[in-house]
């Protein structure tokens, strides 16, 4: 498995931040005003559960009910949170 596809889909999977940067140009051509913004784009349940059918030891991860996949949503935010926290990142 791609570690990239696998990385991404984690971070899709456990939501995450990102920096949005926008500039405005007069019809002449000139900066008007730059933009930067930051936008938080939630866990998604859906890239959870296929993240969890890559990285699963034969489980079926199928059967596993929305009340399981949330439990384990919340492990996995909670591990990343304390390795964010072990690691000094934000």
């Amino acid at each position: 498995m791609d570690k990239k596809l696998a990385d991404s889909l984690y971070k899709k999977a456990v939501g995450y931040t990102a920096t949005e940067k926008t500039t405005e140009y007069s019809p002449d051509g000139e900066v008007v005003r730059k933009k930067v913004v930051s936008k938080h784009f939630p866990p998604d349940i859906s890239a959870l559960k296929a993240y969890l059918e890559l990285v699963s030891d034969g489980e079926d991860l199928e059967a596993m009910t929305d009340e399981e996949l949330e439990a384990e949503k919340q492990r996995l935010l909670k591990q990343l949170e304390e390795t964010k926290n072990a690691t000094g990142k934000a």
